[in-house]
């Protein structure tokens, strides 16, 4: 049996494929933006064997934490192929702190996990400094993380990456409010595209269409296809909490992931009560008809795969619907009435009328 001879001078950890050197460079590279995320109850350093984070210098009194983890899925197989890998950071966040802003928490800190099996540090810091991009449109302080070379574990400029946040909320503030009923209005906050779900079926759908990430976007002539698939999710949290803190309308929020509208909605609502949406009140951008026509999706599972426009959904009482609307538009997002709560129907999530989903096409 042949044997590998060790290098003469004694194995390190360098010849089994991890460099310590690599990570401490890519630590240094960090700490700038890591410091730049800075708020109240946290003060950023990172190089410790855990994060510290101050509840009562943020200003609470009888707080409860909230806490979410996520990822980004398949669209990283867009960014390591592409080259763009600073926007995954954006995305990773806007998973986590959306998911919390919907219970009414406002994000405190966030953690980051990024494994691949070389280190490459270029690639890295651009991911990290996304994250800091997402932490500071979150108001979230990244105040640690895990950096894991792990040879043998992903092919050469593979990696992958998972977050997890902890927010806080008062305790009488805590969302979905109980009274949910019959007569509330569902405000529909507009997406920036398709943000992070679906990407199986939009890689499936770009194989099919036999475009390159290259090639101009066929929905958005001044893009590559790969630029217009990696525009970053968009966080709703710095204008959610406005309105929350401005209004006393908002009853439920929704944050419209994978599962669409038909499977998110109905997460925050009484089993007394159904939403009925107008689908000819949605705009749908330009993506999703690109998508829906290479791909011969129906409707229904257009639907049910991905946001179509719509990233966030408020359940509002009538009388304060427009108050919510202004403060929300002033805060920058767009904000459509898309339906109605009614008493329980056939389904959680009614639908009437369709998409329009062929406007902005090229063909």
């Amino acid at each position: 049996m042949s044997q590998t001879t060790p290098p003469s001078n004694g194995l390190t950890y360098a010849d089994a494929g991890v460099d310590i050197d690599a990570g401490n460079e890519l630590v240094n590279r960090i700490k700038p933006l890591v410091k730049a995320t800075s708020r109240p109850g946290a003060d950023s350093d990172i190089g410790g064997f855990g994060g510290l984070f101050d509840l009562k210098g943020a200003g609470f009194t009888d707080p409860v934490l909230v806490a979410a983890n996520d990822g980004v899925g398949t669209k990283l197989k867009i960014a390591i192929e592409t080259g763009q890998h600073r926007t995954v950071g954006i995305d990773l966040v806007a998973m986590c702190v959306n998911d919390l802003v919907v219970q009414g928490a406002e994000p405190l800190f966030f953690l980051d996990y990024f494994a691949t099996g070389a280190l490459d540090v270029d690639t890295a810091t651009d991911v990290v400094a996304g994250i800091a991009d997402g932490c500071k449109l979150a108001g979230a302080a990244l105040i640690g993380g895990e950096t894991a070379e792990m040879p043998g574990m992903y092919v050469q400029g593979d990696y992958d990456l998972a977050g997890f946040s902890v927010g806080a909320v008062e305790r009488g503030a805590i969302l979905p409010r109980k009274d949910v009923a019959e007569g509330d209005v569902l405000l529909g906050l507009a997406s920036s595209g398709v943000h992070s779900n679906g990407y199986s079926m939009v890689r499936k759908i770009v194989e099919l269409s036999g475009l390159t990430w290259s090639d101009t976007a066929p929905f958005d002539s001044g893009k590559s296809l790969g630029e217009a698939l990696m525009v970053p999710t968009r966080i709703y949290v710095k204008s959610l909490l406005a309105a929350l803190k401005q209004t006393s309308g908002i009853k439920a929020l929704a944050h419209i992931t994978g599962g669409g509208l038909t499977e998110n909605l109905p997460r925050v609502l009484p089993d007394s009560c159904s939403a009925r949406i107008d689908l000819a009140r949605i705009s749908v951008p330009a993506v999703f008809g690109w998508l829906a026509e290479t791909g011969g999706v129906a409707q229904a599972e257009l639907l049910r795969t991905f946001n179509c426009g719509i990233g966030m959904v408020a359940v509002v009482s009538e009388d304060e619907a427009e108050a919510v609307s202004s403060v929300l538009r002033d805060a920058g997002e767009t904000v459509t009435a898309i339906g109605r709560i009614e008493a329980a129907g056939a389904a959680p999530v009614l639908f009437d009328n369709s998409l329009t989903i062929s406007a902005g096409l090229s063909k």
